[in-house]
């Protein structure tokens, strides 16, 4: 499928590391290993705002027979070695410990999230913002803070981070009342659940989350079932943003039909239309090492967020090898294309997409695609 504009807006090559919080603080030369999964708003003077993830990594992670994890802590950066022989190093974004009977990782990278302001309609960058950066402010961050994702709820805007640490793999929540100066409220939900996605606007007067707990294990539906165990796209009600409760109906769940959506998590945080609450989520493909990823659409009923009114069976938007090939050089993964914000462009919607967990993509999409 073709679009008005599709086309990468950010990329590493963008980042200037003399200017990353992180400058002066890790003994050792970094290089950028993606600059992608931005969440996005619009400002008050019109532009758009990307939070960008900024992935950054030791140029060289092994050194003397050990391969070093980064770790922040106490507003500097530790490097943490581990011998070789403990650990597999087969992807260069992280590595995994060996034996102990569960998946033990530790990353080659620190993220932190960086404010790239935008043209009204995503064209051009206007502005980076490296003083307002967003770096790890608590124990519970020290592996860095990953994949915003921004809504805006009446007057006050709402950005939930992911946050790693060996402590926790938690969501955490930061509020602002212009999307420029940053409060970190604290953890809001905690171990390994990813992907939330806060609903622009209030039902029945309280707050309402997408969310993505992830396991290990799931229990099978019957084998005549219209649905497909495995990680499904959740709900959960607040009064007040800070405290959540999972809800009973389910959500947006994996169809048996297909293996296309075999995994799935929410992309663009639900916003408004005439129709009810779009949603942009990603469905996975199993392939390779990551899998396929492409984003698809719901319309969730106003009222009741949990029933869907319409949905689009085929991806809306797939990964653009061609937008990614000038960075041929730079890759170390392919066929994902990960969406995290949405924007009102008029007759299409500025769609934010993180690209092959390496740049990022603005996507116009016509409205009359969705619906």
């Amino acid at each position: 499928m073709t679009f008005p504009l599709d086309h990468l807006i950010f990329t590493p090559h963008d980042v200037d590391l003399a200017r990353s919080p992180l400058a002066g603080r890790i003994d050792a030369e970094t290089i950028v290993l993606g600059a992608f999964n931005p969440g996005m708003t619009r400002l008050a003077n019109g532009n758009l705002l990307l939070m960008v993830r900024v992935a950054e990594a030791l140029k060289e992670p092994i050194v003397e027979g050990h391969v070093r994890a980064v770790r922040w802590d106490a507003g500097s950066c530790v490097l943490d070695p581990w011998p070789l022989a403990l650990v597999d190093t087969a992807d260069p974004r992280k590595f995994m410990m060996r034996g102990g009977g569960w998946r033990v990782m530790a990353l080659t990278s620190l993220s932190w999230l960086l404010p790239v302001e935008l043209d009204p309609e995503g064209r051009r960058v206007e502005a980076v913002h490296y003083d307002r950066a967003i770096v790890p402010a608590a124990s519970w961050q020290c592996y860095g803070v990953e994949d915003a994702r921004i809504s805006r709820v009446g007057d006050r805007f709402l950005m939930t981070t992911c946050s790693v640490s060996p402590e926790r793999h938690s969501t955490t929540l930061y509020t602002s009342d212009d999307a420029v100066d940053w409060t970190l409220e604290g953890i809001v939900l905690d171990h390994q659940n990813k992907d939330m996605l806060i609903f622009e606007g209030l039902i029945d007067g309280k707050y309402w989350a997408q969310t993505r707990p992830l396991g290990d294990l799931y229990f099978a539906y019957p084998p005549d079932s219209e649905w497909r165990a495995g990680p499904s796209i959740n709900l959960a009600s607040s009064p007040d943003a800070l405290h959540w409760k999972p809800s009973e109906h389910p959500g947006i769940r994996p169809h048996s039909a297909t293996t296309a959506t075999a995994r799935m998590g929410g992309g663009s945080p639900p916003i408004a239309t005439d129709k009810g609450w779009l949603t942009l989520w990603h469905g996975v493909e199993p392939h390779g090492v990551v899998g396929i990823y492409r984003t698809y659409w719901t319309i969730l009923a106003r009222d009741a967020p949990w029933r869907t009114v319409a949905f689009g069976e085929t991806p809306l938007i797939e990964p653009a090898p061609a937008l990614t090939e000038p960075l041929r050089d730079l890759m170390y993964l392919d066929s994902v294309v990960f969406t995290t914000g949405i924007a009102d462009g008029g007759d299409y919607w500025i769609v934010a997409s993180g690209e092959a967990d390496l740049a990022c993509r603005i996507t116009h999409v016509p409205k009359r695609l969705i619906g």
